[in-house]
């Protein structure tokens, strides 16, 4: 904690003050009668509030809350606590260690059904961010020809032999689109290959020592494997599904029963340092200074910079401008937990064996999803909020979800176990 204090103390009152007024300029944060959250019957029961995340770019608004000082705006303090992976953020949240934690959506789903370790009722306050995850290739593979998802299928068909590839949860967002990206190309991610858990940080090193021919993470991992000269960008996530949800702010159920107000004033800090971050350029900039630090992602500023730009490149000379990268904010498309979000990640699961019965798909997302918490939230700060808890997507292999017969869909994939 000694070094994100002292990150803290970098960005000076001074600093906070231009930061703020600029913001205030543009529209983005709300007047300061917005301290009545945090006063009378509305006051947080609980004001510090430890936050895990992992090392990836898009820890960046659960970060930037805690930086800019916006909780402190809605009486509480972020603790925001570096985690070493997924399983022991997991671990962390259900024996209370953690209050809440920048997680996996399908964690959260995979714990609430007792899937992915031990079963504890779970909620989701708020979608983090939409794309910006990536699908690399090792470049032992690519000089073979398998630069993208056509000739990697070619290279399994043709040389014959073990191919692994990684993912960083069981039940998380990368192995739901390592699969489905896989799958698409009529690859069985079981079958046809031996599928590992590796953290995301641990990523890059492990290709190095040629412990995968390939492996689906988030960002700042699959850029640096370019840089590194160990990889290549076959495809990102938003090829598979543009504006999927990603992250969350995870915790349990318990939490939300006990501390609303709490939970809520969360809530309204990390949109206001969402709204923040996409507000333009430099404060993007900014973000990637401060994420890249040692207390959080600990690499380059250039392995962040650049793709939450929107700026690409595979890793063989060619670049591209993706108007689909990460988003945090989008005038609030992003925040909202739509129910279809949560229920697509319970189709993924049956579909891959991970439950082995169709669960009541809808009233599941219902009891995790904290729509009406969100609402609050979010009218407090003028966020639009959508008139639907569904959404409707179409996904690389043509197939549109749009939640209404959950169990139907995840039964009509020819790849499936």
């Amino acid at each position: 904690m000694k070094a994100h204090d002292l990150l803290k103390a970098r960005l000076n009152r001074r600093t906070l003050l231009k930061t703020t007024a600029a913001a205030g300029a543009a529209g983005m944060v709300p007047g300061l009668h917005t301290a009545v959250w945090a006063q009378g019957s509305d006051k947080p029961e609980k004001e510090e509030v430890r936050i895990g995340f992992i090392p990836l770019t898009d820890c960046a608004s659960v970060v930037m809350a805690s930086v800019l000082g916006f909780d402190r705006k809605y009486g509480v303090k972020i603790i925001p606590t570096k985690e070493a992976s997924w399983a022991g953020v997991r671990d962390k949240l259900v024996n209370g260690e953690l209050d809440m934690a920048h997680v996996l959506y399908g964690l959260i789903y995979g714990v609430h059904l007792g899937v992915s370790g031990p079963k504890k009722d779970m909620a989701v306050l708020m979608t983090l961010n939409n794309n910006g995850q990536g699908l690399t290739l090792s470049k032992k593979l690519a000089d073979q020809g398998a630069t993208d998802l056509a000739g990697l299928a070619k290279l399994m068909r043709t040389d014959k032999r073990e191919y692994t590839f990684a993912q960083t949860f069981p039940t998380g967002t990368h192995a739901m689109w390592l699969y489905y990206w896989l799958a698409s190309a009529d690859i069985h991610p079981f079958k046809d290959a031996k599928v590992i858990t590796v953290p995301p940080p641990q990523m890059v090193a492990n290709m190095r020592v040629g412990n995968m021919d390939g492996f689906c993470v988030g960002e700042p991992w699959n850029h640096r494997a370019i840089m590194d000269g160990i990889g290549i960008s076959a495809a990102t996530s938003q090829d598979v599904w543009k504006d999927h949800p990603e992250k969350v702010l995870g915790t349990t159920a318990d939490f939300v029963k006990k501390h609303p107000n709490t939970a809520r004033a969360v809530v309204m800090a990390v949109l206001e340092a969402s709204r923040w971050i996409d507000a333009g350029l430099q404060n993007k900039m900014k973000m990637a200074e401060v994420v890249a630090d040692k207390a959080y992602i600990n690499t380059s500023i250039d392995a962040i910079n650049q793709r939450i730009l929107g700026r690409y490149q595979n890793g063989l000379g060619k670049t591209w401008d993706d108007p689909n990268h990460m988003k945090f904010f989008n005038d609030g498309a992003v925040n909202f937990p739509y129910l279809s979000d949560g229920m697509w990640f319970l189709t993924q699961h049956k579909r891959w064996g991970l439950i082995k019965e169709h669960p009541n798909y809808l009233e599941v997302a219902r009891q995790i999803n904290q729509v009406d918490l969100y609402k609050q939230a979010a009218s407090a700060l003028k966020v639009s909020i959508p008139k639907d808890v569904m959404r409707t997507s179409k996904l690389i292999d043509g197939v549109v979800w749009d939640g209404k017969d959950p169990a139907k869909y995840a039964d009509g994939f020819k790849v499936k176990v």
